[in-house]
């Protein structure tokens, strides 16, 4: 996605429109895939947080045979509140298999 669809648009009536939800997960995701070069497998949440936002998104890491042994990641990703990400942090490591208890 380029940069320039990520950011608000104008509505016809020459005001600032903010990005949609899917606008702004789609847009964590292009920038946490371009910083780290890992692909985001999925988006486990997402949320406001304060004038911003939040997502978890998860991550493969390692990839092994057989696929459910694979590690993957769970990374906390905030945005501003224009969608610009703001900072990242993995916050879980878990083998793909794994079920929560």
């Amino acid at each position: 996605m380029a940069e320039s669809d990520r950011k608000p648009t104008r509505s016809t009536d020459g005001t600032r429109k903010r990005p949609s939800p899917a606008e702004l997960m789609r847009g964590a995701r292009d920038q946490f895939e371009e910083l780290t070069g890992r692909s985001v497998e999925s988006v486990s949440s997402f949320g406001r947080d304060g004038d911003g936002w939040q997502l978890n998104v998860e991550v493969v890491e390692l990839e092994r045979i057989p696929d459910t042994t694979s590690v993957l990641a769970t990374y906390q990703v905030r945005l501003g509140p224009d969608g610009e990400l703001a900072g990242y942090e993995r916050v879980a490591r878990y083998a793909r298999g794994r079920l929560d208890a």
